[in-house]
Formats: structure tokens, C-alpha cells, sequence
């Protein structure tokens, strides 16, 4: 029987992608694992792996198409000992619906739904869901045959690439009768539709103000589609407070220089070199570390605590922006952060990272003072509770001991979701922040 290849979600909140380049050609046998396609979301080029072993029936969408649909038919695989011909024929049944021709002027651009899935497609090419809801990630196959052995994917564990459940899992879970059956759909339910988005002047109305060719149009991109959804989401649902403090530099400039200066060399090189920003991340941790009931995410049901702070750190790239993650940074050493953040910061403007390391995250730092920015105040960016927005540093006079003195400071911005992080608290975390910024020698023990 043929095997159907869909655009995979590469993220729970993909819903389009570009498929970017085939690394296969029709006739060619693929095993569970290869590298199969590359494809472009809105800000990562990501490869897809098959899921599933046989020989490249048909190849749907070229490469190069934008705009496809996740779960839309891209490919045909023919299983093993199966006849390619016939299964490039078998699988024309789920025909993958074209992407939308683009036009010759932009259209004005609306917030993008969620693509249903096209209802030519046979029931097997659904992406199962899990009681709540929640995707369950699996191959063709073995949403196939769990759906002919009555067997529920969400109470299978899957051991395909990033936890996709595949055809010997199911199997698994058949022989040992471990997964519960699939629960039938409740007649005549509906998904809940989601809320509008409020939308600011029409594209007709805004060109009416402006004279004919005083102007040209810029199509949006994915990723401008996406932050400005995202940022109209987060206005709208998180209610924001704002606190601000003044961070004295001298003693932090003065460890950054000691400890760079003692930086161990390999192949002519220092092993790292710290910026202030790496110790800003890692003061921002320890304050979590020390403040936990700040580290949290807002849901309707519970308050999620989490356990280590994973900071986002926003690196701006060509069309936007993008929020690379330093996993459990209290844990991790100054060098260790530094480094990891180049790392991650390249990729990022290279568009290389992995979902993973730019999604989720406990709290996130934006940094606008290497652009001489004194101060400003970040969007939080769900499911964070916190932005650090970090300034500039400059000198200032500051009086101590009753004497006017020079010295540089920083003005840092904390935005909160007031629905779990009130004023207090804010005040609270952002007071543990300063304490690390000014007395640094504490992020070393």
C-alpha cells in the first residue's frame, strides 16, 4: 500500500511551510531516519527525516513551492516489495491542495488560521490528537494502522526521530495491549473557533492617505506575520506591568575584564570572551533561582512553577527577530553561557536553529544597549511571565557617602504578566537582579 509523505508540523504552532529543496529524486530508496527534504518555516530552514522505509513513488510538490499546508501531501512512498508505478498511482488519492497563486499586487495581509485539512485526504492522513487536544506527532502509517486496530496514538510512546510515533510502535502497543482504544469523535463537534484578532486600518484606507507612487508594497513574509500575531496575542491577553531600576556597572566591567584577560588560549584564540549581555543572562537566572515564585507560566487552570530558568535571549535577524534559549543558565558557568550564546546567535542569523532551542523557555532578556538605547520596555512573550529589557550603560553622577561621583550605570526594564507576577514580586526579582549586577563575584559560587 503506498505510504503518503505530509508536510510535517516542525512545531506545535506551524500551520505552512516552504518546501525549500528535495535531498531525494524519484526511484530512490529511503530507510527510517534520511534526510529526505528541507524545509523553510518562518524562521528556521529545517531538515525532514522519513519516518518510514520504501522507494520514492512520486515526488507532489517541487521544490522551491511556498506556502504548503502542514499535513498536505508533498510525496509517495512505495513500501518494500511494493511496485513504485502503482503506488505513485495509489497515492494520487490525497491530492495535496495547491498553495494559493501569488498575486500580481500584494493582498493586505490577515493573521493566518489554522489550515484544515484538505477533505479529499483519506482519514489516515490526519494528525492523531490526543484527548486534550493536543497533537500527537506520527507517521502515515502507523496513524493507518492504529486507526484500522482501534488503537488510541496518544497512549502510545513513540521512538521515531523527536518522539514520532511509527509503525513498530503501534504494532508494539497491539501485541501488548497496552494502549486503550480510540474514543470516537462526539457527533456534530466543532473545534472552538478562535478568537479575531483585532486588526488596525485596511490596506485601502491606509494607500488612500498617500499619493500614487510616493510608496511601494513589501509583501509580508512568514516571519513578520508571525511576530506581529504573536505580539497582538500577547497585548491583548496579558495584562502588562512595568518595573524599572538603575544597575551600577563598575565592578561588573571591572570582573568581565579579570576574567577575559585570563582566558586560557587554544589555536591562538581565548576559549571565551564574556560580554556583558552573558552576564546579564546569568544574573537573570540566579534571580529566579533565588525569587522562584517568579519563575512561571500563566495557564487558566494552574500556575506552572518551573524548575530552572531557561532564558530566551532576542537576536535580531534580517525581517525580524528571533529568541534562541540558554537552557538551565543558573546551572551554567559564564563561559558556558557565552559561548553557547554565540553559538546559537550565528545560528539563529543563519536560520539554522531547531524549534527546540528557540521555543518555550521561562523568561527572555532583550538587550537594545549596544545600540545606544538608555531604556525601553519589552512585550512578554507567552508562555514567559517576564521580559528583561536592558539599556545602555553610561556614566552618570551618582552621590555616595553624600558626595556627587561618576560611575556607569544601566537601566533595566522588567515587564511582567500581572496575573502571576504582581508588583511586588516584579520588585522582588528585579531586586535579586541588581544585587548580582552589582556585586558579580556572587555568580561565581
Amino acid at each position: 500500500m503506498p505510504i503518503n509523505i505530509t508536510m510535517p508540523a516542525l512545531s506545535p504552532t506551524m500551520e505552512e511551510g516552504n518546501l525549500a529543496k528535495w535531498l531525494v529524486k524519484e526511484g530512490d530508496k529511503v530507510k527510517s531516519g534520511d534526510v529526505i527534504a528541507e524545509i523553510e518555516t518562518d524562521k528556521a530552514t529545517m531538515e525532514v527525516e522519513a519516518v518510514d522505509e520504501g522507494t520514492v513513488a512520486k515526488i507532489v510538490v517541487p521544490a522551491g513551492t511556498d506556502g504548503v499546508k502542514v499535513n498536505a501531501l508533498i510525496a509517495v512512498l512505495a513500501a518494500d516489495g511494493e511496485d513504485v508505478a502503482a503506488a505513485a498511482k495509489g497515492g494520487n488519492g490525497a491530492a495535496a491542495p495547491a498553495p494559493a497563486a501569488k498575486a500580481e499586487a500584494p493582498a493586505p495581509a490577515a493573521p493566518s488560521a489554522p489550515a484544515a485539512a484538505p477533505a479529499a485526504a483519506p482519514a489516515a492522513a490526519q494528525p492523531a490528537r490526543a484527548e486534550g487536544g493536543a497533537r500527537v506527532f506520527s507517521s502515515p502509517l502507523a496513524r493507518r494502522l492504529a486507526k484500522d486496530t482501534g488503537i488510541d496514538l496518544s497512549a502510545v510512546a513513540g521512538t521515531g526521530p523527536h518522539g514520532r510515533v511509527v509503525k513498530k510502535d503501534v504494532e508494539a502497543a497491539v501485541s501488548g495491549g497496552a494502549a486503550k482504544p480510540a474514543a470516537a469523535p462526539a457527533a456534530g463537534a466543532a473545534a472552538p473557533a478562535a478568537a479575531p484578532l483585532a486588526k488596525g486600518m485596511s490596506e485601502d484606507a491606509v494607500l488612500k492617505l498617500f499619493e500614487p507612487g510616493s510608496y511601494e508594497l513589501v509583501p509580508h513574509d512568514g516571519m513578520r506575520k508571525t511576530i506581529a500575531k504573536r505580539l497582538v496575542e500577547s497585548k491583548q491577553t496579558i495584562p502588562h506591568f512595568y518595573v524599572s531600576v538603575d544597575c551600577e556597572l563598575d565592578a561588573l566591567l571591572a570582573l568581565r575584564a579579570q576574567l577575559n584577560a585570563a582566558a586560557p588560549e587554544q589555536g591562538g584564540k581565548p576559549v571565551y570572551k564574556l560580554s556583558v549581555n552573558d552576564m546579564v543572562i546569568k544574573a537573570l537566572a540566579l534571580a529566579l533561582r533565588d525569587v522562584p515564585n517568579a519563575n512561571v507560566s500563566w495557564t487558566e487552570s494552574n500556575m506552572v512553577k518551573h524548575k530552572h530558568a531557561d532564558v530566551g535571549v532576542a537576536v535580531s535577524i534580517p525581517g525580524g527577530l528571533i529568541t534562541p534559549i540558554i537552557r538551565q543558565a543558573e546551572l551554567k558557568s559564564l563561559s558556558a553561557i557565552s559561548n553557547e550564546m554565540k553559538d546559537l546567535g550565528q545560528r539563529a542569523k543563519d536560520r539554522k536553529l531547531k524549534p527546540e532551542e528557540y521555543q518555550g523557555g521561562t523568561t527572555a532578556v532583550s538587550n537594545m544597549g549596544m545600540m545606544g538605547v538608555k531604556n525601553f520596555a519589552a512585550v512578554v512573550n507567552s508562555p514567559h511571565a517576564t521580559i528583561l529589557a536592558v539599556g545602555a550603560g553610561e556614566e552618570r553622577v551618582v552621590v555616595k557617602n553624600k558626595q556627587m561621583v561618576i560611575a556607569n550605570v544601566m537601566t533595566v526594564t522588567l515587564s511582567t504578566d500581572h496575573r502571576c507576577v504582581d508588583g511586588a514580586l516584579g520588585a522582588e526579582l528585579l531586586g535579586a537582579f541588581k544585587r548580582y549586577i552589582e556585586n558579580p563575584m556572587g555568580m561565581l559560587v
